[in-house]
């Protein structure tokens, strides 16, 4: 897994879409919010204009959590960074509590 890290050009894939897809008919990480609209909301640290950072790095939030993540006005950039963070840890503690990912013996 060094490699991925150190090479750019790696061939590790950044691309799990079971992870995405499991956002669908849970709730939003961020308010709790169970309204059909979750989606895997990728962090917007590190990335570059049309880039995408990797599926693991995502937090599962409702449109209005991901509204105001990108484009709201309400809140600062270390208030979104913040927001996003707290999101993220409940998403990957779902992914170990419900045996998605683990860590390999």
């Amino acid at each position: 897994m060094s490699e991925f890290w150190s090479n750019p050009k790696s061939t590790v894939s950044t691309k799990i879409p079971k992870l995405l897809k499991l956002a669908n008919g849970l709730p939003c990480m961020c308010c709790g919010k169970h309204d059909g609209t979750i989606v895997a909301a990728h962090s917007n640290e590190g990335k570059g204009i049309a880039l995408k950072n990797a599926d693991w790095s995502v937090a599962y939030l409702c449109n209005e959590c991901h509204f105001e993540l990108d484009n709201g006005k309400e809140l600062s950039k270390e208030d979104r960074r913040n927001m996003w963070n707290a999101a993220h840890s409940k998403t990957v503690d779902y992914w170990f509590k419900n045996g998605i990912v683990g860590l390999i013996k």
